[in-house]
């Protein structure tokens, strides 16, 4: 359970970070999807920016895991028509919700629980899917 603590303090601080840079504010994220604001475009390339840095240096460091395996990033199946479908729904969701999964548990941190209706039906989509998962074109 103590090694667990690390993850749950870091967790904590990017649930303030998060708040403190408004980038669980419906209000943000309502100007994203109308393009009134570069705000949240900014964080999002920011947060893809620096993982493609750290992930060329942690390649060229020769970064191990923690069991000791070379890093690798596996390879993902080319599909033009499922990623667009999928980012279609999965940003309908995050439009509607006005908050993408990560931001909604901080949310309730935040007292807005509310929000809480949004995670439940998440969750029931994801279940779904897990069922349909083979029956759907992939």
């Amino acid at each position: 359970m103590g090694k667990y603590i690390k993850f749950f303090v870091v967790g904590i601080f990017f649930g303030i970070v998060l708040v403190k840079s408004e980038a669980v504010s419906w209000y943000r994220i309502f100007e994203m999807f109308k393009f009134q604001s570069f705000h949240m475009y900014g964080i999002i390339g920011t947060a893809v920016g620096t993982g493609i840095v750290l992930l060329l240096l942690s390649r060229a460091n020769r970064v191990k895991t923690i069991e000791g395996s070379s890093l690798k990033v596996p390879l993902k199946e080319r599909g033009f028509t499922r990623y667009i479908i999928g980012g279609t729904i999965f940003g309908l969701g995050w439009a509607l919700a006005g908050a993408c999964p990560g931001p909604m548990y901080i949310l309730v941190g935040t007292g807005a629980f509310s929000i809480l209706i949004v995670i439940a039906a998440a969750l029931l989509g994801t279940y779904v899917y897990g069922l349909l998962k083979n029956k759907l074109p992939h």
